[in-house]
């Protein structure tokens, strides 16, 4: 998959869109769109449909899946998009596309055509940083069984994936987490080895 970066200059960029938003994406099963790599492509050409502006797209990663044992690997990603929407308007546009590629909300990390992930609104932390702080240290066997009902930001777990990582320090290295005060680079170097080993690039 060709990487792209940078694919609008700042002077082009309409003055109302003024919202950089993190996505990490995945799948790990077809679709009516074809392979997982081939379904994720069309949620990006979706989320372009719906006016939101690609500014860096990583390469494809084989990563396991999440928890261990769950399903077949994932196809991994992430995107940088410019959009102009509410904080709620973008959690409700990724869900939207993610139905229209067949992707059911049944269960928790359950096998998948398509999972868009929100990460992060800029700097933007919400609802509160206590709140944040909560589902950031959420043990494991209670991320299985809790699901805040609120939309979270930053992602609580994104400083702790390497399948989130590793795409997104392509086209995000020096983004700044608002909590953790770390950059993508930072926070996936603090991860295990194993587990940043584990993330292959899909050439």
């Amino acid at each position: 998959m060709a990487h792209h970066t940078n694919k609008v200059k700042s002077d082009e960029i309409p003055l109302q869109l003024k919202s950089s938003v993190l996505v990490a994406v995945g799948s790990n099963m077809r679709s009516k769109s074809g392979s997982p790599e081939e379904t994720i492509l069309a949620g990006i050409e979706l989320l372009v449909a719906a006016g939101a502006i690609i500014k860096g797209q990583s390469h494809f990663y084989r990563t396991p899946a999440f928890p261990a044992g769950s399903g077949p690997e994932y196809v991994n990603g992430a995107l940088e998009i410019l959009v102009n929407w509410t904080e709620q308007d973008t959690l409700v546009n990724l869900h939207v596309v993610e139905e229209k590629l067949g992707r059911s909300r049944i269960m928790r990390w359950e096998q998948r055509a398509i999972d868009l992930d929100l990460l992060a609104i800029g700097d933007v932390v919400c609802p509160s940083p206590e709140i944040v702080r909560h589902w950031m240290n959420l043990p494991l066997e209670q991320q299985k069984n809790y699901a805040p009902e609120e939309l979270i930001l930053p992602h609580p777990r994104l400083h702790a994936r390497a399948f989130v990582l590793v795409p997104l320090a392509e086209i995000a290295p020096l983004w700044v987490h608002p909590i953790l005060k770390l950059t993508v680079t930072q926070m996936l170097e603090r991860l295990p080895s194993k587990d940043r080993d584990q993330i292959k690039c899909i050439k």
